[in-house]
């Protein structure tokens, strides 16, 4: 213990008792962001050294608009190619079943009655009358702005749209039908990737050309009674859509797609 003594002690004593009766003020803390300060400099270079690792010297917002449509023309040529192989591979057993059929009773039968279901199967080109379909997008403006009130999906041709057309003219009757000059069948799959159409893995672009084989007059009434395509063609007045329908003599190639089922039931 400390004893002080004269004038200065006394003063001392005095403060200190002042000071004992005096509220005291509490310690004063740090602020939060003084310590968030430094864990934020540690996450943002963090995050930079992972952007330039990521990079490795290119831009990460880089337009990859022009490699996707690369690769989708890569992808397209590769189909081409496997159709092309195996368009010949299906064209060399035919021709070694034709050799076989000379010589096997059996074979030559079976040949024989597929032969007679080619034609209902939409395995050979037909011709006749029939109606003929076009959907088109609206045309664009030259200043790339938009009707007033519409918007880019007003503008263009959809799915339903295609649908709409291809069941009409089955429940009109149709005998054979194709999309793109290519042969639909039943178990065909109209789909639209954007304004494209895919159609057995190929994508097409806009007008979709519609073609039917059989009774126009009933084909057109179909038509006219189908309420997708009533509402497509009020579109057409609205938006300026594009619709033709006309009425000739029409050829529909045969399918020359694969023709493997996943799963098949025999009709009763």
């Amino acid at each position: 213990m400390e004893y002080t003594s004269g004038a200065a002690s006394w003063q001392k004593a005095m403060r200190r008792a002042i000071a004992a009766f005096l509220p005291r003020r509490p310690r004063q803390r740090r602020p939060g962001w003084s310590i968030g300060v430094p864990l934020i400099a540690a996450a943002a270079g963090l995050l930079f050294t992972t952007s330039a690792t990521t990079a490795d010297g290119t831009a990460l917002r880089e337009d990859r608009r022009p490699e996707l449509t690369q690769l989708i023309e890569d992808r397209r040529e590769r189909v081409e190619s496997s159709e092309l192989r195996a368009a010949r591979l299906r064209a060399e057993v035919e021709d070694r079943t034709a050799a076989l059929a000379d010589t096997d009773g059996p074979i030559s039968a079976e040949r024989s009655r597929a032969r007679a279901s080619e034609q209902a199967a939409g395995f050979t080109a037909l011709t006749g009358p029939g109606v003929a379909v076009e959907l088109n997008d609206a045309p664009g403006r030259s200043d790339g702005s938009l009707p007033k009130g519409a918007t880019n999906d007003d503008l263009v041709v959809h799915q339903g749209d295609v649908q709409a057309v291809v069941n009409a003219l089955w429940a009109g009757g149709a005998e054979a039908m194709s999309i793109m000059n290519v042969r639909v069948l039943s178990t065909s799959a109209v789909r639209c990737v954007g304004n494209t159409l895919l159609l057995h893995g190929r994508v097409y672009s806009p007008p979709f050309k519609i073609v039917a084989i059989g009774d126009p007059a009933t084909l057109q009434r179909a038509l006219a009674e189908s309420q997708g395509v009533q509402v497509f063609k009020q579109a057409v007045d609205h938006w300026q859509l594009g619709y033709t329908e006309t009425v000739s003599t029409v050829t529909v190639p045969a399918f020359e797609d694969s023709t493997a089922l996943r799963s098949a039931t025999v009709p009763r």
